[in-house]
């Protein structure tokens, strides 16, 4: 069974990763550079290198996750309407799984689990299987909170639909608010990734307009000990920011 962790990893590309790598290859180089005017210093990074693409790999696990609660509200709300036309729970996920296809491509995560689910409905398995098996592959709560109130839904026998739908409206709205709140935190990152830059950027500038002045930072102890100082700070100021303007619902 797949983990949350590996779920969403298995949508990341290679090419993502390469060119992740390269970036970073490419960030390094440039903070020795500016920071310590050494390749050795770049050589001392490699580690850094390993903690940058995990983060990088968080970051993007990160995305395919709202990507893909976006994509299941989506489907659940197609589902719902099709549960309240009067289809039968395997037939809503068959006629969900047709009204996905032209919303989302073929290798969206959530075509894929559908297709997965169609198949083991095929082969007889239990609806409340299929869906539970489908909450412990990508692992994420809303898709757990849907699973329990359908399989109590299921279980008690009472009005399902109404059920169903009343879980639908709560778990839209949840997600609905949650992408309000990133449009309105949308100018803020934006602001926090060019307050990123201009450390290097004043550095660039520094070196190129002043380079007797920033002579005396390079080549010594004392002054690889205060760059390194500064950009301890900067590591530190980039992670605050980065959990600041990330905020869950």
């Amino acid at each position: 069974m797949l983990t949350e962790k590996n779920c969403w990893q298995q949508d990341i590309r290679y090419e993502d990763y390469l060119k992740a790598f390269v970036k970073g290859i490419m960030l390094l180089g440039m903070t020795a550079y500016l920071f310590y005017d050494s390749w050795i210093a770049a050589l001392v990074f490699i580690p850094a290198l390993y903690i940058y693409l995990i983060l990088w790999k968080a970051r993007v696990c990160r995305e395919k996750e709202q990507e893909f609660r976006e994509q299941f509200r989506v489907s659940i709300q197609t589902m719902a309407s099709a549960l309240n036309i009067g289809y039968s729970v395997e037939n809503a996920v068959r006629e969900t799984a047709r009204d996905l296809k032209p919303l989302f491509r073929r290798d969206s995560r959530i075509r894929k689990e559908f297709e997965r689910m169609i198949h083991q409905l095929d082969i007889n398995q239990p609806v409340e299987q299929v869906m539970s098996e489908l909450a412990g592959r990508v692992s994420q709560e809303d898709v757990e909170n849907f699973v329990i109130v359908f399989s109590a839904a299921k279980r008690t026998g009472g009005d399902s639909i109404s059920i169903l739908r009343s879980a639908v409206r709560d778990i839209s709205d949840k997600i609905e608010a949650e992408k309000e709140i990133q449009t309105l935190l949308a100018s803020k990152k934006l602001e926090f990734k060019v307050m990123c830059i201009i450390p290097f950027g004043i550095l660039f500038y520094m070196r190129l307009a002043f380079p007797e002045f920033m002579q005396v930072l390079y080549g010594n102890l004392a002054g690889a000990a205060l760059m390194t100082v500064c950009l301890g700070i900067y590591a530190a100021a980039y992670r605050m920011g980065e959990k600041l303007v990330e905020i869950e619902v």
